[in-house]
């Protein structure tokens, strides 16, 4: 969801993977920088292909990085260039990122960091109940994992990153304030109604959608 307004209100991102059974908006990730860098490097390092378990050794990362950096920068530019981007800012949006951040910061020193934030009981139930979250069985593994990336998160503002988050309850109860905010820091352009149009068709069936303006 949150990709997918970054992407409306003007940021590139190259060919998208479209609706799945998880989200009908569709998932907004470039297939081609997760399958063939993304998960390419956790494969040759033993590390989950998925982000579940084993996660990748942020101390590793950084030994590994600074090797890396140039390549990496170099794979994202083809992919993207491919793929159509001509100029202007541009996103990637996977949720694997945060646990090899040494290596995205490397590449891309002058990046913004958008981290989409939800309640830690309700990530372990969605966990739960998603067909290919599969490493852990039960909420105390779930919050586990769910506490490792918080620990990234941590680390990459101790790090000094340029960090903001957002909260995805507040996106779909219609508090659009905090959203608007992160898009102005991104540089983007707003556009208030194409972003209501674009959350707001899978709420009205959950009967509770109240657009708090942002103005």
């Amino acid at each position: 969801m949150v990709a997918g307004i970054v992407n409306i209100c003007g940021a590139f991102g190259g060919k998208l993977s479209g609706p799945t059974r998880y989200y009908q908006e569709g998932m907004y990730e470039n297939k081609e920088i997760r399958n063939f860098l993304v998960k390419k490097w956790l494969a040759g390092e033993r590390y989950d292909t998925m982000g579940q378990r084993p996660l990748p050794d942020i101390g590793h990362c950084k030994e590994v990085a600074p090797k890396m950096a140039e390549s990496w920068l170099a794979n994202v530019e083809i992919i993207m260039l491919k793929h159509g981007y001509i100029h202007g800012p541009w996103f990637y949006k996977d949720a694997k990122m945060c646990l090899m951040w040494p290596i995205w910061t490397l590449a891309f020193p002058e990046s913004h960091w958008l981290i989409v934030r939800r309640n830690d009981e309700e990530i372990a139930r969605s966990c739960l109940r998603t067909g290919f979250m599969q490493a852990y069985r039960d909420m105390r593994g779930w919050l586990w994992w769910v506490g490792e990336h918080k620990e990234r998160f941590q680390e990459m503002a101790e790090a000094g990153l340029k960090i903001r988050e957002v909260w995805a309850d507040k996106i779909v109860r219609g508090e659009l304030r905090e959203i608007k905010e992160a898009i102005d820091w991104l540089g983007l352009n707003w556009n208030e109604k194409a972003v209501i149009d674009f959350v707001a068709p899978g709420l009205w069936g959950q009967g509770r959608y109240d657009v708090q303006l942002t103005r």
